[in-house]
């Protein structure tokens, strides 16, 4: 989608053209399922955030500066509907339930030195919650200190913090499972 047909798209929403909403909603919807299946519990739950976001993403359209990538926008806002959508419930998130991806989504991969896609999340979700919300933010999503402060209410240090403490408990559960595994595939 060109910028300037994004820009039209936008302007028409804010004037409360139904079809132009719709048509935004038709463009980014595919996109950013995936992303609310990550967050998710259930697939319904997923629908039900995208749902919400989009409803939220109209309500704050005018607030959008065109400063990032509009769909950038769209993806913290998805997350962050997330976060709330279980905080309003007080469902509180499993570590396994955050990475939940289906098959399709993300094809199992090799990712280094012999582990697989799901191995490594497995490792990752093995991370204290506040460690693996920000690690999965920052490495996986592609946030920054600074927006991942304002989605989970906490300092841009303490993000940092977070993830140099997660990348580091990482790097020591991963280096016995890297030796472990190369034994497995030469034995």
């Amino acid at each position: 989608m060109e910028i300037m047909e994004e820009k039209n798209l936008i302007e028409a929403c804010l004037n409360n053209d139904r079809q132009a909403q719709f048509r935004l909603y038709e463009l980014f919807a595919p996109r950013l399922v995936p992303l609310c299946r990550r967050y998710a519990r259930s697939s319904w739950d997923a629908e039900d955030i995208l749902q919400e976001g989009f409803i939220k993403a109209f309500r704050y359209l005018a607030d959008f500066r065109n400063y990032g990538s509009f769909e950038g926008w769209l993806r913290r806002i998805m997350i962050t509907t997330a976060f709330n959508f279980y905080k309003k419930k007080k469902i509180s998130f499993s570590e396994s339930e955050l990475s939940y991806m289906p098959d399709d989504v993300v094809p199992e991969m090799t990712v280094t030195a012999g582990l697989f896609y799901n191995d490594l999340m497995g490792i990752v979700n093995t991370l204290p919650k506040g460690y693996h919300q920000v690690f999965r933010l920052n490495a996986i999503e592609g946030f920054n200190h600074k927006e991942i402060g304002q989605m989970l209410a906490i300092s841009v240090n303490t993000s940092k913090s977070q993830l140099m403490r997660a990348k580091d408990q990482l790097q020591r559960k991963l280096e016995p499972s890297v030796f472990k595994h190369e034994i497995l595939q030469t034995a």
